[in-house]
């Protein structure tokens, strides 16, 4: 019976001198867990052109937190979206994905993610919104969300929740340091949501980006330590929690023409923060806000 392993990731040139990186590498990868492959592990000058990407794709969400009140269409956040995506010669990347439609993703309250703009809904004084968009320039993707409390006030239940998700992507950004496990994010934001009270979304990750807009590794926001894939230097991802009030299981709306948009099962309110973020030496560093 032919045995069940893990194919060789990190591989070393005949000649090369392993530097500190391929011995830490090569050890966990010895060590039968799972390792980036060499692609994975951007240039100085692939890390530079996505953060112009993320400076564009900052500026975009920065013009929804000026527009977004109580009475605005979801289409017309789309449509600022895209006239300040055009306006800095970058492309929206959702905008036609898969068969997406829109060109930025607007979840309100029970709608987890995916959430398509639509020109006869309307946001109302406190609802909570996540607004995910990201951006393609130059060919480099950067990817970021944000939530709003639409007029500035909700119930405390659901202020509670956008707080805690925010804690959640900082605590797991805290937790990323170099050559730790994706697992090791997951476990501490698991059990951030879960001492507040809060679920943890299972169907849906982070992932790797830059070059194209999901790449490995999946940044999974529940788990144990020590699992998934070791993070290194120049690796670049998102860390994205989907944080509900209620229980963690979702599903697809089945009237969605598209097939995109996530709700909660049980119809409690759903909040998610996201940067894209590049490994150092010493740890993460945002490249999106």
């Amino acid at each position: 019976m032919v045995q069940n392993k893990q194919r060789r990731r990190w591989t070393i040139e005949p000649g090369h001198e392993l530097t500190e990186m391929d011995k830490e590498i090569l050890y966990w990868q010895n060590r039968s867990k799972s390792v980036p492959s060499r692609d994975l592990v951007k240039t100085p000058e692939q890390i530079e052109g996505i953060r112009r990407a993320g400076v564009v794709n900052t500026a975009v969400l920065d013009a929804v937190a000026a527009a977004i009140r109580p009475g605005i269409s979801t289409q017309e956040i789309d449509d600022i979206c895209m006239a300040v995506c055009r306006s800095h010669n970058a492309t929206p990347a959702c905008l036609g994905y898969e068969g997406f439609p829109k060109s930025v993703c607007v979840s309100i309250d029970d709608c987890v993610c995916h959430g398509i703009p639509k020109p006869d809904e309307f946001l109302q004084e406190g609802d909570i919104v996540n607004v995910d968009f990201t951006t393609i320039l130059d060919g480099y993707y950067a990817d970021a969300s944000r939530m709003f409390i639409v007029g500035g006030k909700t119930t405390p239940e659901k202020e509670r929740l956008v707080k805690v998700a925010k804690e959640c992507l900082e605590i797991g950004m805290e937790t990323a340091k170099p050559y730790c496990f994706v697992g090791d994010i997951g476990n501490a934001i698991q059990k951030h949501a879960h001492k507040n009270r809060c679920s943890v979304v299972r169907d849906l990750c982070g992932h790797g980006v830059g070059l194209k807009f999901h790449e490995d590794p999946e940044v999974v926001h529940y788990g144990k330590k020590g699992s998934g894939m070791l993070l290194v230097p120049g690796m670049v991802f998102t860390i994205e929690p989907m944080i509900n009030l209620g229980d963690w299981k979702v599903f697809i709306d089945a009237d969605d023409p598209f097939g995109w948009e996530v709700y909660t099962e049980d119809g409690s309110p759903s909040a998610q923060w996201e940067h894209t973020l590049v490994m150092t030496e010493t740890g993460v560093e945002v490249l999106t806000y």
